[in-house]
């Protein structure tokens, strides 16, 4: 019986990197392919589960933009989207007061941390040059004090 065990093992029709599931005890193969079963399942409940977007032409009305033109202009809806476009003239800005000075002191207090990055970089930098060329510190005394 050992012989003929060694000799099934040692067959020429034996490939030892093949996924074969013939080569697995019963058990084993019926768990993998219940799995591979679960997995198809749960994977057709997804896609069915899933919103589908319609790509045919959709027949429901739908609310238009409100356009406001002037009563001499006409779209023409032959001529394209482009041509369509009508000049825009913004003539009154309707923002309170208080708003406004609001915002202003926001951008004011958001732009102090900047300015306190910026003084930090550019003493480093005028530190750097101080230290790579020595005499500029005797032009800074000559341009301070002229005499």
């Amino acid at each position: 019986m050992a012989a003929q065990v060694s000799s099934a093992v040692t067959g020429s029709d034996f490939d030892p990197l093949s996924d074969e599931t013939e080569d697995l005890p019963r058990t084993l193969r019926r768990e993998k392919e219940a799995r591979a079963r679960e997995a198809r399942e749960r994977a057709a409940q997804e896609r069915a589960a899933a919103p589908t977007l319609s790509m045919g032409t959709d027949e429901r009305p739908r609310p238009q933009p409100q356009i406001y033109a002037s009563a001499d202009f006409s779209p023409d809806p032959a001529a394209g989207p482009a041509q369509n476009l009508m000049p825009a003239t913004v003539r009154n800005i309707d923002v309170p007061f208080q708003h406004l000075v609001l915002f202003f002191l926001k951008a004011v207090f958001a732009s102090i941390p900047a300015l306190i990055l910026l003084t930090v970089v550019l003493w480093t930098l005028g530190a750097l040059l101080e230290l790579a060329f020595p005499w500029l510190i005797k032009m800074k005394i000559l341009i301070s004090f002229p005499n």
